[in-house]
């Protein structure tokens, strides 16, 4: 089959799969930030994007998405480590800014699938699902995820592990988001240093958005 045999195929899925997941990330940084800066903002958005048709038919395109590109991501892993050894699928000799990120893409994925595991469990499961089937999930009102955010930052282990999780994400980001631009067909001498700039500026963007939660309980500003 062209998109399991060929290269290009392999590639192409991780793009286009990769490129929707950073979109979705950037809506999801950009509604979660919205928590410290009107907590009754944010309930109203998570009331909206509840159980809604919308939502769940976007919460189940994205997780397929997902699998899709974890399933692609272990079979390049398996694919090259059986060709080329430990060489990963992006690198070539005049890449060394990303040299680091670029080899070490599938243990990045590794971090952040187990903490999203987490996340899905503290925030989908506790939230999103409690209002479609109407089974009551954790001790808190799903209403207001606002308050159960603030309870659930107000952990510092929780944070640190969240910090370290974003830390992942964005060394995994840098590489991945220029990498499926170059692999649909943007790599020239010209479009690769931009393609690099523009990662790193959406990679922080999403980045610095998520962790400004953490960092916004750790120093205490939730309980001003």
């Amino acid at each position: 089959m062209w998109l399991i045999d060929s290269s290009i195929g392999r590639k192409l899925i991780m793009s286009i799969s990769g490129v929707f997941l950073v979109l979705f990330l950037l809506f999801h940084s950009c509604m979660n930030i919205v928590v410290i800066i009107s907590p009754t903002g944010y309930n109203a958005i998570c009331g909206f994007l509840g159980a809604n048709w919308y939502a769940l038919v976007g919460t189940a395109v994205l997780a397929g998405g997902f699998v899709i590109h974890i399933l692609y991501a272990l079979l390049l892993t398996y694919q090259n480590m059986r060709a080329r050894g430990h060489e990963s699928y992006a690198v070539t000799k005049n890449q060394k800014s990303v040299e680091w990120s670029s080899q070490n893409m599938f243990v990045l994925g590794l971090i952040i699938f187990g903490f999203l595991a987490l996340h899905l469990y503290n925030f989908w499961y506790k939230m999103q699902y409690v209002e479609i089937t109407g089974i009551q999930t954790g001790m808190f009102d799903a209403g207001n995820g606002a308050a159960y955010v603030k309870e659930l930052f107000s952990n510092w282990i929780y944070c640190a592990l969240y910090i370290v999780w974003l830390s992942a994400l964005w060394f995994h980001l840098t590489h991945g988001v220029w990498s499926a631009l170059q692999s649909i067909g943007l790599n020239n001498t010209t479009w690769l240093p931009r393609l690099k700039t523009i990662a790193n500026i959406i990679s922080t963007i999403v980045v610095l958005m998520f962790m400004s939660i953490p960092v916004y309980y750790l120093v205490g500003c939730g309980s001003c």
